[in-house]
């Protein structure tokens, strides 16, 4: 019989590669895979928080690409992990997953990394707004409430193109069926043929909010889905006198810029007439750029391969050891303080000024 003392299990760390335990179809193109430690040892993460993947990818630079994924699972279930992907049209590490990835199989992953949780708030009433897959991390940290035993007080909207498509519909409503403290509504834009749809429908809007949640100044809202859903989310709210100190969103893209949001450059000017030099220690290789350029630019100027996702200082995937030398790093919360004083950089918004080392 297995060992189940949780207490003396070692924590995972992405060091180790995970093992595919389980595939399980959800809706059209969109599965959820699970995972588990080889060592046997266990997940630490907080809800709402991603794992980057490094996916085989024939005909890509390197062979591989890195993917993010929001873990569907909840950290008070530690045996495992699991995401749930959506292929898009033009998918290429998704869509391997769904057409390749196998129970037995071995993956590399870099994590868990990310900001967008509830873990740390204070908060008792939650607005959890999301769209197609961007579901994820409300489901993890809906779960991970329930099982804590919190008394619950969320409203839960989620959004999808028609009812076939809603993502853990089935595992939401029966987890409602429960509790009255799980408001649950979905919002779809069109029915499913031949199947009758008596919920709300059309583009989420500020009617639809104000009916499903009329107490949504009271909440805090966590949001997440494509990115003109969540401006038209963010719309909502601030037209309705929301205060957006207590709005959080997480998102793959680009983060919206206001003047406001503009960072403080500490007086660094960089311009492509500074010139820079990175010594890639490891690989005892050396690049010559201006600095305007980044140190993940520099890397793949000379052939060398540093893992990346987002490529804007979101998802922490790029993080790399600067042993000497001065960059000028401006992200979005991809690398925690702890990290920059250790030494750590993020390679895709770090610029080189005079001579700098990274251990790669």
């Amino acid at each position: 019989m297995r060992d189940l003392d949780t207490a003396s299990a070692d924590v995972w760390q992405d060091a180790e590669m995970l093992e595919c335990v389980s595939v399980v179809p959800e809706v059209p193109n969109t599965a959820s895979f699970s995972f588990r430690a080889p060592s046997g040892a266990q997940f630490k993460y907080h809800p709402g928080q991603f794992l980057t993947l490094e996916i085989p990818a024939p005909g890509q630079p390197g062979g591989v690409v890195h993917r993010t994924y929001t873990m569907s699972s909840s950290p008070s279930r530690p045996r495992s992990i699991t995401i749930t992907a959506k292929a898009q049209p033009d998918s290429i590490g998704t869509r391997w997953l769904l057409d390749n990835l196998q129970p037995g199989m071995r993956i590399k992953a870099i994590g868990p990394a990310g900001v967008f949780t509830n873990a740390h708030s204070s908060a008792q009433k939650y607005l959890f707004i999301s769209a197609g897959s961007g579901v994820t991390p409300m489901m993890s940290m809906t779960t991970c409430m329930w099982d804590e035993g919190r008394d619950l007080d969320i409203a839960f909207i989620n959004c999808a193109k028609r009812p076939s498509e809603i993502i853990f519909r089935q595992r939401l409503e029966q987890m409602a069926s429960r509790t009255d403290g799980l408001d649950l509504k979905f919002v779809v834009e069109e029915p499913d043929r031949y199947s009758p749809w008596t919920g709300y429908q059309g583009q989420f809007n500020q009617l639809m909010l104000g009916l499903i949640a009329p107490d949504y100044l009271e909440r805090e809202v966590y949001c997440c889905g494509p990115e003109p859903f969540m401006q038209a989310v963010r719309d909502a709210l601030a037209g309705l006198g929301f205060d957006m100190d207590n709005y959080q969103q997480e998102s793959f893209g680009a983060p919206v810029e206001t003047e406001g949001d503009q960072p403080e450059l500490d007086d660094v000017i960089l311009n492509d007439d500074g010139r820079a030099e990175i010594l890639f220690t490891h690989s005892n290789v050396t690049a010559r750029i201006a600095e305007t350029d980044t140190v993940l630019a520099a890397a793949r100027s000379v052939g060398l391969n540093i893992p990346s996702g987002c490529t804007f200082g979101v998802c922490g995937t790029c993080k790399v050891k600067k042993t000497s030398g001065e960059v000028h790093m401006v992200h979005n919360g991809g690398i925690s303080d702890g990290d920059i004083e250790a030494g750590y950089i993020l390679a895709c918004c770090s610029n080189p000024i005079g001579k700098v080392e990274v251990d790669v």
